[in-house]
């Protein structure tokens, strides 16, 4: 498929998806709109992706004319051991979403029909390894909320648009790329709704060019790795681009993290199916990584990426247990109760491998604060862990206009040097925000890689100049910006100076010459 097609479709998708948002605006507020259609989407991909993968068995078989959607709920039955084991999970014929939606017009317990349903779905991976993947990912889809309306028919109306304009999505054929549209549909969603999500929208999601940089930093010189990373991954978008650039078979035992908010955690997982990563190929955990990590006994991860809360509290020192904490206690001291930010970087450089690389988005202030955080910067620099500072330009996120910058994280350095790249200038104007393209990213990966000093741009600085500027690690200490104003010869302004005041001594001559004349005059 030409790129040139491909972006014809994708606007077509945006286009559809942007005319459901019309469609409810107005009885759904968009960030529950988001929601439920990312639910709905989700319904539709699970119940197409197990019909194709049942009919493409039985076509290779010989079977040309079957089609699971039209096989009865008792024969379907004999296959559901065998679907869920493979899959994860089960759907029975009659509560595929093109058969549900088939009858959706003249179903007066629509609603009934889809909770059924999602029950269903859900239920079918009870007691096997899928389950915790499959728990509560529809609890979202609250098809009975006064949200979607005040009466059931109301109710039903809007699902019915729902279902409509979500069957309606053009995703391409299966075997065409179909993930990339799916997951195209999911971002495009994410992008449209995170500013509603106020001050916590940069939280719920990474710009893909952000994303392509940090992952591009992490596989730099690689062709697979062992298993991939977030701490804080919110809707997974981070960890996903190492399937679009490695491939997810490159990432040989999966994708990893965990998330503190129950919506974003069931997201993510949504998110993992929806770019068709099996249920065995990723673990996603709910809950308070910095207090309570669900990863710990895993081998150490060989490509960690995230893009943690800025500056939120954590217990820190009001929990004895913390400085402890192997992951904490290298650094002598615990990141502020009031700023967790270097907890997440502490925790990340504890469950990296030797030879593995973390990019880490990060709060300006933590590379200059004093206090503890200047002790954690000092057990980093001290102990070689800090390979680079990128300085990326602002308003970049969503939800903050602030310059952040990323720190890289390695065990097995070849220099005692930190690299400090001023990337600032590295983006292009977009409406109202600042983006990377892929001339910025190559860029700044060429420099990143090159590990050479660059006028104005690149420096690369031994570890006792940073100690010596206590342990500070903003680029501006160390990559002086060019000066851009107009140079001055002071001689010849100088000289032009002397030329005007002499020039002004004879205007003050001939004006005192004239006054004397017309005194003279008037006497």
């Amino acid at each position: 498929m030409t790129d040139n097609r491909k972006e014809q479709e994708r606007a077509e998708l945006h286009r559809t998806i942007w005319g459901i948002a019309n469609d409810l605006r107005g009885s759904v507020d968009g960030w529950d709109f988001k929601q439920y259609i990312l639910g709905m989407l989700f319904y539709r991909f699970i119940s197409e992706n197990l019909t194709n993968y049942i009919n493409k068995s039985e076509h290779e078989a010989g079977n040309l004319e079957f089609d699971y959607a039209d096989l009865s709920d008792s024969d379907a039955e004999q296959i559901r051991e065998d679907m869920v084991n493979t899959k994860g999970f089960f759907i029975l014929p009659s509560q595929l979403f093109c058969n549900v939606r088939k009858n959706a017009d003249h179903d007066d317990n629509l609603n009934e029909t889809l909770e059924r349903a999602l029950n269903s779905i859900e239920e079918s991976a009870k007691g096997a390894e899928s389950e915790d993947d499959m728990k509560g990912l529809f609890d979202d889809l609250d098809v009975n909320s006064s949200k979607l309306g005040n009466s059931v028919t109301k109710r039903n109306e809007h699902l019915t648009q729902l279902m409509d304009g979500v069957g309606e999505m053009k995703l391409g054929e299966y075997q065409d790329n179909t993930i990339d549209a799916f997951g195209d549909a999911y971002e495009y969603l994410m992008g449209m709704y995170a500013s509603s999500a106020g001050k916590s929208g940069g939280e719920y999601y990474t710009p893909q060019e952000v994303s392509e940089l940090l992952t591009r930093i992490t596989v730099l010189g690689k062709t697979s790795v062992n298993k991939v990373y977030d701490p804080a991954c919110g809707s997974g978008s981070l960890l996903l681009k190492f399937a679009k650039i490695l491939g997810k078979d490159n990432v040989r035992q999966g994708f990893y993290g965990q998330e503190i908010n129950i919506t974003t955690y069931n997201l993510c997982r949504i998110n993992m199916f929806l770019h068709d990563i099996d249920y065995d190929k990723f673990n996603i955990a709910l809950g308070d990584t910095l207090t309570d990590p669900q990863h710990e006994m895993d081998e150490p991860f060989e490509a960690i990426v995230s893009n943690p809360p800025y500056s939120i509290k954590w217990e820190g020192s009001d929990n004895p247990v913390l400085i402890n904490d192997a992951r904490f206690s290298p650094a002598g001291v615990l990141a502020p109760k009031s700023k967790a930010d270097l907890a997440f970087i502490m925790h990340s450089l504890s469950w990296l491998a030797t030879n593995g690389t973390a990019a880490i988005v990060c709060f300006p202030g933590i590379m200059y604060r004093g206090g503890a955080e200047q002790k954690i910067r000092k057990y980093l620099v001290d102990n070689n862990f800090v390979d680079a500072v990128i300085q990326l330009p602002d308003n970049l996120f969503y939800g903050t206009s602030i310059a952040t910058c990323i720190m890289v994280l390695k065990k097995s350095k070849t220099d005692n040097a930190v690299l400090f790249i001023d990337a600032s200038k590295e983006f292009v104007k977009v409406t109202n925000s600042n983006k990377l393209t892929a001339k910025n990213i190559e860029q700044i990966l060429q420099w990143y890689q090159n590990r050479q000093d660059v006028d104005h741009l690149v420096r690369c600085v031994d570890k006792n100049e940073i100690a010596e500027q206590n342990h500070n690690l903003s680029v501006s200490t160390y990559v002086e910006p060019e000066d851009t104003r107009e140079k001055i010869d002071i001689i010849k302004l100088n000289a032009e100076l002397k030329d005007i005041v002499a020039r002004e001594n004879i205007l003050r001559a001939e004006i005192d010459k004239i006054i004397v004349e017309i005194e003279d005059d008037e006497k």
